[in-house]
């Protein structure tokens, strides 16, 4: 790695809607400011941007909540619309709790994508309309080798784009940012057989390297800033062929499933 590096958000950017153009608006921002990417950039990009660009967003006016969601929006105090929609992107309900000292309960679900997280990642955090709820693309890697595409053609130099979102963390109080999609960019350096700073052979050392900086993003994405896009300059990085799924601890391994 290098000895140093640089990140900068990407100011500007208008909000978005169903139907927009979110490469174009990131090409069109980066004119407007005089400036460009260059060979090696990588780009983290909150997922809201990207959600409602490409439409993936539900309204509680819509929603007729089934039994088994009003069952389970008791057990929480939510409202049974919004556990329908946390209910139709989940696979499974991991945990439903609610502590005596809590307004609202939480849920923990195994998203469709395979991701473990409060909500299965429904949000109402800039929503642009009261009722709405936004949701996790489709297929994040797919939004993100895309965007990848066509900022590469555009800008004739090969980058990443990671897209992120905020989860908390079983073990530790607070949030912050992972990746949920990739393009180009590895999910995890896997170093075994290199050795440490000592000598000494590496045997289990694999960084977590799209996460990392998905979580560095976040230092410069405040919810209130409108600043969905980080770019991060002068890391040396092997494109790779990479999936967010690459990120996720298969099922034999996980020792709290």
């Amino acid at each position: 790695m290098p000895d140093s590096m640089s990140m900068f958000r990407l100011m500007g950017l208008p909000d978005f809607q169903a139907g927009d153009d979110l490469a174009k608006s990131i090409i069109d921002t980066l004119s407007t400011q005089n400036q460009t990417l260059m060979e090696g950039d990588i780009l983290v990009i909150a997922h809201k941007v990207v959600s409602k660009s490409e439409g993936a967003c539900a309204y509680l006016d819509d929603i007729t909540p089934s039994e088994e969601a009003i069952e389970l929006a008791k057990t929480v105090n939510k409202d049974p619309r919004k556990v329908e929609v946390i209910l139709s992107q989940s696979k499974r309900i991991v945990r439903a709790m609610k502590r005596p000292d809590q307004e609202e309960g939480v849920l923990i679900a195994e998203h469709k994508n395979g991701y473990i997280c409060a909500n299965a990642a429904v949000d109402e955090s800039n929503a642009d309309h009261p009722g709405q709820l936004i949701l996790l693309p489709e297929d994040p890697d797919k939004s993100a080798r895309e965007l990848c595409l066509v900022l590469e053609k555009h800008f004739d130099c090969a980058l990443g784009v990671v897209i992120s979102d905020t989860f908390g963390r079983p073990w530790r109080l607070g949030q912050t940012n992972v990746a949920i999609g990739l393009a180009n960019v590895p999910g995890v350096m896997h170093m075994l057989g290199e050795e440490d700073a000592f000598g000494r052979p590496l045997s289990v050392t694999a960084p977590a390297f799209a996460d990392e900086l998905a979580a560095a993003s976040g230092l410069l994405m405040e919810k209130s800033a409108k600043s969905p896009v980080i770019i991060f300059r002068g890391l040396s990085w092997p494109k790779t062929d990479s999936s967010s799924r690459d990120l996720i601890r298969a099922h034999n391994e996980d020792l709290f499933r």
